[in-house]
């Protein structure tokens, strides 16, 4: 994994998020089948979580990268903005911008629409807006465009009742994925809640596994994570589609 400030490799797959943790809570099953399936991943937290009510942001980084190895993660950085004061401004977008450029991801991770935390629905709308940005040519003109092919909005945990574009299987991964989770011990070690995770009164490690169960169940598999998107996606052979109605 690239250590933070050297310069990226390219990746398939960015998963972009406010904080330090949310991406392993809410994709990081998805992003470990990624790695299993040859593509290349990359995480970039927007902020560093210094204004966690727990631990610290040096902390948070360490159980950040031991995470990210689990997750087998290429890439992890932070664009370092103010934790609880995302905006999403010419300034951040092109800083974003310019990060997406030196990736060149094809298919990029956003929070979800709507957040419980102010940072996530900001942090949403920067990374689309920014993926946007990235393609215009004079926008910071001297690195060189690129535009991803996809953003998807991951909605684990979110109570909208916004239906899943898809879910993602990811029954093979998640202890895996809940492995990377608990390395943020400062954050969740006795916790019942977390990020966009309500509580119901049990432990959290336990609320996740039940939410991955749900989800799972949608798909008729035992874990899964749900993702959003705006766009209507093509169907080329309806005899392939998977899921039993019955």
């Amino acid at each position: 994994m690239s250590q933070p400030g050297s310069a990226p490799d390219s990746v398939h797959v960015l998963a972009i998020a406010a904080h330090r943790d949310d991406v392993e809570l809410t994709c990081g099953g998805t992003m470990i089948k990624a790695v299993k399936q040859g593509y290349r991943t990359g995480i970039l937290d927007l902020t560093q979580g210094e204004m966690g009510t727990r631990g610290s942001a040096d902390l948070r980084r360490q159980e950040s990268e031991a995470a990210a190895s689990i997750l087998g993660a290429s890439w992890r950085d932070t664009l370092a903005l103010p934790d609880s004061g995302i905006t999403n401004t010419p300034e951040t977008r092109e800083k974003l911008a310019r990060v997406i450029r030196a990736l060149k991801p094809r298919v990029v991770i956003a929070p979800a629409p709507q957040g419980r935390h102010p940072d996530h629905t900001a942090a949403a709308q920067l990374v689309r807006d920014a993926c946007f940005v990235a393609g215009l040519a004079k926008v910071a003109p001297e690195v060189p465009k690129h535009r991803p092919f996809k953003v998807i909005n991951t909605i684990t945990y979110r109570q909208d009742f916004l239906k899943p574009s898809f879910v993602v299987d990811i029954s093979d991964e998640f202890e895996q994925k809940l492995a990377a989770v608990k390395c943020f011990a400062s954050q969740f070690d006795g916790e019942t809640q977390a990020g966009e995770v309500y509580p119901n009164g049990e432990p959290l490690y336990d609320v996740i596994r039940h939410y991955a169960a749900y989800y799972g169940a949608l798909i008729r598999a035992r874990y899964g994570e749900p993702f959003f998107m705006a766009e209507m996606q093509e169907v080329g052979d309806v005899v392939s589609l998977g899921v039993s109605t019955f």
